[in-house]
């Protein structure tokens, strides 16, 4: 009866990188694993153990991905994605050693009128 088994769901994060990224190719890849995430997120705002587990996932991943981003500013952008996916699961602790590591000023201010909470 395996006709009708429930496939597993893969998610964007749980798919094998083959090859290195290229900076743009790893920030769209960020940009799409916060999208994905994104109801996740809000979902473990709600303390359900699964949507938490999968926004923890996601976080990682996205975070992995950006640490070999060697553009600054692309860097930067894609922390800033990972920060407000972050402030949607309400991860404050999380959010602000992401924040700490941008280091583009204008990105920084962005950050700051978005989510004023982080600038305390």
């Amino acid at each position: 009866m395996r006709w009708f088994a429930r496939k597993t769901r893969q998610d964007i994060w749980d798919e094998a990188i083959e090859g290195p990224l290229g900076d743009i190719e790893a920030s769209a890849r960020i940009h799409a694993i916060c999208e994905a995430a994104a109801a996740s997120a809000a979902g473990s705002a709600r303390n359900d153990k699964r949507e938490s587990e999968r926004y923890e996932r996601a976080a990682k991943v996205a975070m992995e991905i950006a640490m070999k981003i060697s553009d600054g500013l692309m860097r930067d952008d894609a922390v800033h994605r990972i920060v407000d996916l972050c402030m949607k699961a309400d991860d404050l602790k999380t959010a602000q050693i992401l924040f700490r590591a941008i280091h583009a000023s204008w990105i920084r201010e962005r950050v700051q009128r978005d989510h004023p909470t982080l600038a305390q």
